[in-house]
């Protein structure tokens, strides 16, 4: 097999690799992506990328190096964020990411862009970490999902009501990266989470993940969300369970893999290799 880091693939006249714009509905509003379309007739496995809190690492490289392996990549924006209508929330990324898988399964545009539907993969980073681990456990169709440096909401409300100052550090760094948002407070979206509470605790997911193939990744230099309390509980939960077809790994590199990013579309492409 061609390495997708080495090397473009040959090019198909009959079937071009495409990058269309595509705009999905959830919410009554629009939400704008972009679909990275392998050459050849397909039908082509399909990586959704979820992308973090507020979205500056979208993961593009990604998207790229899974459309040279063969996978279509899909990259998009929630609701309240960079320009698209609505507010922005937890809970609305959750059902916007939900919306998408449901849009991407619908044959007319499956058939339009050479989709396989039912190799759909959802991958995230940070908040999408959450959010893609939440949209596997509430939709069976999602044949795989991986989380990278995943934010565990549970146990950071946990700590938020046992620590009047962690809780106000949280808050202050959600006001801090308002800037691509719209309809929210770093307030709001902290007692959003609290009301949340134990129902957004990873390790909670576990039974529901147990028949799919699982990969979690974290940072032994991320601050963010430090393995210790965001990744070894979900690790070790999964197992418990157990989670038959669980990877995880903890790399050394910070919350967005700045220094990790081949190491990281290598770990992602291999998963997939072998699950999607």
């Amino acid at each position: 097999m061609t390495d997708p880091l080495a090397t473009d693939p040959p090019p198909d006249p009959l079937h071009p690799a495409a990058t269309p714009a595509l705009t999905f509905r959830s919410g009554g509003e629009d939400l704008l992506g972009v679909l990275h379309v392998p050459g050849g007739p397909g039908p082509h496995p399909v990586v959704v990328l979820l992308h973090g809190f507020p979205g500056i690492e979208r993961n593009f490289d990604l998207a790229q190096v899974l459309r040279r392996a063969g996978y279509a990549a899909l990259v998009f924006h929630y609701r309240g964020s960079w320009g698209m209508g609505g507010a922005w929330s937890w809970g609305h990324v959750l059902e916007d990411a939900r919306a998408v898988v449901a849009a991407l399964r619908d044959e007319r545009l499956a058939a339009a862009h050479r989709l396989d539907p039912a190799r759909l993969t959802v991958v995230g980073h940070s908040l999408g970490g959450f959010a893609a681990l939440m949209t596997a456990a509430a939709l069976p169709s999602v044949t795989a999902v991986a989380s990278v440096a995943g934010v565990d909401f549970g146990a950071v409300a946990a700590r938020c009501r046992a620590d009047p100052a962690t809780r106000a550090a949280w808050v202050d760094a959600f006001a801090a990266d308002l800037g691509p948002l719209r309809g929210t407070s770093g307030e709001a979206l902290m007692a959003e989470l609290e009301a949340a509470g134990e129902s957004w605790r990873l390790a909670r997911l576990a039974p529901r993940l147990t028949d799919r193939p699982v990969l979690l990744i974290g940072g032994s230099r991320d601050t963010v969300t430090p393995p210790d309390a965001h990744h070894d509980p979900v690790v070790a939960a999964f197992r418990a369970e157990p989670v038959e077809r669980l990877e995880h790994h903890v790399l050394p590199t910070d919350h967005a893999l700045s220094d990790h990013r081949v190491t990281l579309a290598r770990t992602l492409l291999a998963f997939l290799a072998r699950h999607a």
